[in-house]
């Protein structure tokens, strides 16, 4: 535990005991031996020693707010870093899209490991805001329950999706937004 408070964090470059009580820790083996920032303490007298405190009290602020600055610059870093590979999925009322079949891995008896990962089509009905979506069946039944975007993606309509809207009405009145 000691040597977790007494050594500096290379991000923010102080040690956590420095940020806690306004100095460095002092080590017994550094009494012992005499180290130059003991000797130094000692051959001051009760109000140098009382002043050279609040020097440091005085420092302490600015050392911690340099502190959580180092610790914010970090976090943008690591962010745009993460964010480079996220990529944001954001759908439109009136678009078709797959679900993912939740929970995850499920399979269907008799297709085993052949089972369908997505399941659809289905409408986007309402966007909820934040990610979250509202989705509507072909038949025209509207889910109660608001499903993230990130299980969702978007339906890009093949050559036989096309002859499917021609032959199935139904679908046509869905893509126009006039359900009956």
């Amino acid at each position: 535990m000691w040597a977790y408070m007494t050594s500096k964090r290379e991000a923010i470059g102080m040690t956590p005991y420095a940020l806690t009580y306004g100095h460095d820790a002092i080590l017994p083996m550094e009494i012992a031996v005499q180290s130059l920032r003991i000797a130094q303490q000692f051959n001051l007298i009760g109000e140098d020693y009382f002043q050279a405190m609040l020097l440091e009290l005085e420092g302490l602020d600015a050392s911690r707010i340099d502190t959580i600055n180092k610790l914010l610059a970090r976090k943008q870093v690591l962010s745009r870093a993460y964010n480079k590979r996220v990529k944001n999925k954001s759908f439109e009322e009136g678009e078709i899209v797959w679900k993912a079949v939740l929970p995850l891995g499920t399979h269907i008896a008799g297709y085993g490991k052949w089972s369908p990962t997505w399941e659809g089509p289905f409408i986007i009905k309402q966007i909820l805001g934040l990610g979250a979506y509202r989705l509507q069946d072909r038949d025209g039944d509207i889910h109660v329950a608001p499903i993230n975007g990130k299980w969702l993606k978007k339906l890009y309509p093949t050559i036989w999706d096309s002859q499917a809207v021609r032959t199935d009405p139904g679908i046509e009145r869905e893509q126009n937004g006039t359900v009956v």
